[in-house]
């Protein structure tokens, strides 16, 4: 990925924000492929350890810490989103195998 000084000098604050804006829409369509598949997995689990599933977290949370630095991201900056994200779809699931067995 090249540095910011880089980039088309020419290009306005306004282009950048609607080029971030579509890269949101992107992301927004892979989160919910990822949602779905979340879901799929849930159904596959018998309990809330198995939800929880530390250990998975950690190695997703390193192997996005990895992909980044090859792909030019922070890995610091990788690292928060990522644990933001499966700390999301974590409660998703909680909620989900809650719901099923009757609790609120």
């Amino acid at each position: 990925m090249a540095p910011m000084s880089q980039h088309r000098a020419s290009a306005s604050l306004t282009e950048i924000r609607e080029r971030i804006d579509a890269l949101d829409a992107d992301l927004v369509q892979l989160l919910a492929r990822r949602e779905r598949l979340v879901r799929e997995a849930a159904g596959l689990k018998k309990d809330e350890q198995a939800v929880r599933a530390p250990d998975r977290a950690e190695r997703v949370v390193a192997a996005a810490r990895a992909e980044a630095r090859r792909a030019g991201l922070s890995p610091v900056v990788a690292e928060a989103v990522w644990r933001a994200m499966v700390g999301a779809f974590i409660d998703l699931e909680l909620t989900e195998h809650r719901l099923e067995r009757g609790e609120r």
